[in-house]
């Protein structure tokens, strides 16, 4: 069985909302920590948490981001792999995505797993989303990725090399607002 370690980006500043969105209450935690929670209950061999804030895992490692601007999503993504190390692959899941749970992890884990595929995205009923997997030799791609949603535009410089995990749910919700986060808290509270 191939070792893959996840990657929560978890240190944005949340511009849009107004507020460090990681901290808000989900349930008996953060928005963060449930993200962690879920990662962590889930079949990765590791996980690695990138934030600014605090978070207390039970079995994830934690980092922070470091250089210029910490909030930066490729600065962000670069500590996170740093810190996963060697791995066969590296999962990326977002830390404001709660509804990525872990049989959503498993199931895209699983599809890595049986294909092996340069990077894997999952495609859910109505559309693509993380987690986003990257086999060891897109690595490098990933870590020298520059600009705003880094992860996404390497697969789309290669789509040939891009499979894809299928789940039939819908697309979870991204907290981006209040009007996302409420609507999170109903559904996961």
């Amino acid at each position: 069985m191939a070792v893959v370690v996840g990657v929560i980006l978890g240190a944005g500043l949340s511009r849009r909302l107004g507020r460090p969105k990681q901290t808000l209450p989900l349930g008996d935690t953060t928005l963060l920590g449930w993200v962690v929670r879920e990662a962590e209950a889930s079949s990765l061999d590791r996980v690695v948490v990138v934030t600014t804030d605090g978070v207390e895992p039970v079995r994830a490692e934690v980092t922070e981001p470091s250089g210029r601007d910490p909030s930066c999503t490729a600065t962000s993504l670069r500590a996170g792999l740093a810190a996963a190390g060697e791995a066969d692959a590296v999962m990326l899941l977002l830390g404001d995505m709660p509804g990525v749970d872990a049989p959503v992890i498993d199931t895209v884990r699983a599809a890595w797993e049986e294909e092996r595929p340069w990077a894997l995205a999952t495609e859910y009923a109505d559309g693509r989303g993380h987690p986003l997997v990257f086999s060891a030799g897109a690595v490098d791609a990933l870590r020298s990725a520059r600009g705003p949603k880094p992860a996404w535009r390497l697969l789309g410089s290669d789509p040939a090399r891009v499979a894809t995990a299928r789940v039939a749910r819908p697309l979870p919700r991204d907290v981006d607002t209040w009007d996302d986060y409420e609507a999170v808290v109903r559904a996961l509270a």
